[in-house]
């Protein structure tokens, strides 16, 4: 018997899903352009309401997830976050 091999759809650093066989490590938010951990009780609650699963997507890792334009979840990510939001209000570029 010959099984498929799974593999996930994830988003590159210029935002053009991909196959990986690896899982992805960080999920996002399409429209709101927002990342964060898997296991975000923010996120976790929009899924549970049906209104969040269209626009998942999900990340290799943080820095992927930076460069295609998101920003870090204010819920899950706090530090990140923060130091995202000092940035933006300095006009100073951010990375994690």
């Amino acid at each position: 018997m010959n099984e498929a091999k799974k593999t996930y759809t994830l988003l590159g650093p210029d935002g053009t899903p991909f196959r990986s066989a690896a899982e992805g490590r960080w999920g996002g938010h399409r429209v709101s352009k927002i990342y964060g951990r898997l296991d975000c009780a923010s996120a976790l609650r929009a899924i549970a309401g049906g209104g969040y699963v269209r626009h998942r997507v999900f990340f290799a890792d943080e820095a992927t997830a930076v460069a295609a334009g998101y920003r870090p979840c204010g819920c899950c990510c706090q530090d990140r976050y923060r130091k995202w939001k000092t940035s933006l209000e300095n006009g100073e570029p951010w990375t994690p």
